[in-house]
């Protein structure tokens, strides 16, 4: 007798998230050093114990060491176009039909915080700056990965243009489908930090974050925000949709 195919769960978003979060905590107190481990006796190990408050600060403490680390010059490694995964694999935070529906003739991105020139930028200024192009994997803190082509301005371009104080923290991005996240600045400035525009030569698809996604090839893949609908610039840390539940902020690889 042949075996049954065994069904494959479908979690809802929350559901998603919540086991997301059961993992991150599982695996932050495996690593944990003997001296951490006798700071938790006595502890029940439910949210909101003094569990948490070990992992925020070793989650704290694991910024700034990778903060510190961070070489602005040193690019992550590119691929031929023959390595390119395909299909490439949708990933969000929930599933792929909710993607957003964006009217490309109304899009305006949204600037604030520390910069000189506030004024939106339409799509079509935007694909008149300079742009790059790069072959670049993508790593998922869930532990897969992919190989894309990605073309776009240079974030650090694009902050020049608008007169960003470059000597600010971060930078904070806002999306059409409420996700939100940032950058430290030194990531933000690095060269192969784009925001892009195009993937795998051709105009972003929905799925993949369109009009406007981060690429940051020194990040891990949550850090990658998609449907970007505004840009702030600030000194105060914004974190993210994931940072905000624990995840590390830098979350460099």
């Amino acid at each position: 007798m042949s075996e049954q195919p065994k069904s494959k769960i479908i979690l809802e978003p929350d559901q998603h998230k919540q086991l997301i979060n059961l993992q991150r905590r599982m695996l932050l107190r495996s690593g944990l050093t003997l001296g951490a481990v006798s700071l938790l006796s006595g502890c029940n190990l439910q949210d909101g114990d003094s569990v948490d408050k070990v992992l925020w600060a070793m989650s704290r403490w694991n910024d700034r060491v990778q903060s510190w680390l961070f070489n602005g010059e040193k690019l992550a490694q590119t691929y031929s176009a023959d390595q390119i995964t395909r299909p490439f694999r949708f990933n969000a935070f929930y599933p792929e039909y909710n993607v957003p529906e964006i009217d490309l003739a109304d899009y305006r991105l949204e600037v604030s915080g520390k910069v000189s020139n506030k004024a939106p930028w339409t799509l079509e200024q935007l694909q008149r700056l300079p742009q790059t192009e790069q072959i670049t994997r993508l790593i998922c803190i869930e532990g897969w990965s992919a190989i894309g082509q990605w073309r776009g301005v240079p974030l650090k371009t694009f902050l020049q243009h608008i007169g960003a104080d470059l000597t600010a923290r971060y930078v904070g991005f806002k999306c059409d489908d409420r996700y939100y996240s940032s950058l430290d600045m030194p990531t933000a400035l690095h060269p192969q930090t784009i925001l892009a525009l195009d993937f795998d030569n051709k105009p972003l698809p929905p799925d993949f974050g369109y009009p406007l996604r981060l690429r940051v090839p020194t990040k891990l893949g949550f850090k990658n925000a998609k449907h970007i609908g505004a840009i702030f610039v600030t000194d105060q840390n914004p974190g993210g949709y994931w940072e905000d539940q624990g995840y590390n902020g830098f979350s460099g690889i």
